[in-house]
């Protein structure tokens, strides 16, 4: 085949596409080449589109104008501003790119989990200001501490735009070194190395069959089961767990912190005739010793259950007559709440009291109701 020599280009724009600091200056020349019958007065400048006022230009030979750009702010576009030579009927000879900005910040903030210890996700934080106004690229590093090279990261944004996943390979046992780089055409600039250890990172998924159910009879109570999360089965680890539940017509979640390591719970106090939302997360610790935290699991989806229908209050009668029947109402009072205190939050032998005192309860006032 033929190889055809492309055409003289018409104009050159100098310097060609340069990286500058935020509030530089900067002359950028246009010359017209000799096989164009075109003059410096036939020339004008625009920056992205918009005409470049003929006071900043200046001839410095029959066929080169210059122009002068003074305090330049950051790129518009991280592609790079758009400066164009033009001849006087509109057409483009030339352009040049100008990349204004500052460089990269020292990431921050690098916080990493494990999902059922088989992967690692971390996440970071671009520097205080963050905006560069510049393409900055940030690339996830990790190794293992004593020994290993340098491995890279390659999946990002699985967390949001500031994060990176490693889908496997990972050792336990030994911790890991991770850092990030961000660099962009005016520079490098590099986190803190953080240390972790995969055992102290996990997270789990939301436990599974997730069941609340009534209590009997029982108008303000609901009872809550749900299975440990299945990919932990096999390994060696404690688990707490947490409940919120709410009010159908309410956006409100209360919180039952003290669940402990059990599978099972009873909500007291509820509002008879009821519908309740709720839901369970988990938080695995102490994984094969480690003596982290762990970290909370997103939460099961939520599970609906309504509580009984009060069957007393419309028309009964509740005589309050009688010294008598007035301090055993007091002391059945104090009772109440010391037991609904120490129930609240699955305490077995409380409920248990909490669950004969509601019987004698309801029998008394079938009983007086009768009388």
């Amino acid at each position: 085949p033929l190889s055809v020599s492309p055409a003289a280009d018409p104009a050159v724009i100098s310097p060609q596409d340069p990286t500058l600091l935020i509030g530089s200056s900067l002359v950028a020349t246009c010359t017209v080449s000799p096989d164009f019958p075109l003059k410096a007065e036939d020339l004008y400048w625009t920056l992205n589109g918009r005409r470049l006022p003929a006071a900043s230009y200046a001839t410095l030979g029959p066929s080169t104008l210059s122009v002068a750009l003074a305090r330049l702010n950051g790129s518009r576009q991280q592609s790079g501003d758009n400066l164009v030579c033009h001849s006087r009927d509109g057409g483009i000879l030339a352009g040049s790119c100008l990349y204004v900005g500052l460089p990269p910040e020292k990431p921050v903030n690098i916080t990493c989990w494990s999902k059922n210890m088989k992967d690692l996700t971390c996440k970071w934080a671009p520097g205080t200001e963050g905006e560069t106004f510049l393409h900055t690229n940030y690339t996830l590093k990790y190794k293992l501490r004593w020994y290993g090279r340098d491995n890279t990261c390659q999946e990002y944004h699985t967390a949001g735009p500031y994060s990176c996943h490693i889908p496997k390979d990972l050792a336990l046992f030994t911790p890991y070194e991770i850092w990030v780089e961000a660099s962009n055409r005016l520079g490098v600039a590099v986190s803190d190395v953080v240390m972790l250890d995969i055992l102290d990172v996990v997270t789990t998924d939301p436990p599974s069959d997730v069941h609340v159910s009534r209590v009997g009879d029982l108008e303000d109570q609901l009872s809550v089961r749900w299975s440990s999360p299945p990919a932990l089965k096999d390994f060696l680890f404690q688990a707490k767990y947490q409940i919120q539940y709410r009010v159908e017509d309410s956006s409100e979640w209360k919180v039952v912190d003290d669940v402990g390591n059990q599978t099972s719970c009873r909500l007291a106090g509820l509002r008879p005739g009821t519908v309740y939302f709720v839901q369970v997360r988990c938080n695995p610790f102490g994984i094969y010793g480690s003596k982290k935290a762990g970290i909370w699991s997103d939460w099961s989806n939520p599970t609906a259950a309504s509580t009984p229908r009060s069957e007393r209050g419309a028309g009964g009668c509740d005589p309050k007559g009688g010294e008598q029947n007035t301090t055993l109402r007091r002391e059945l009072k104090q009772f109440f709440g010391w037991v609904k205190k120490h129930a609240y939050g699955c305490s077995n032998l409380g409920i248990k009291l909490y669950d004969q005192w509601r019987v004698w309860l309801q029998k008394s006032h079938k009983t007086r109701n009768q009388v």
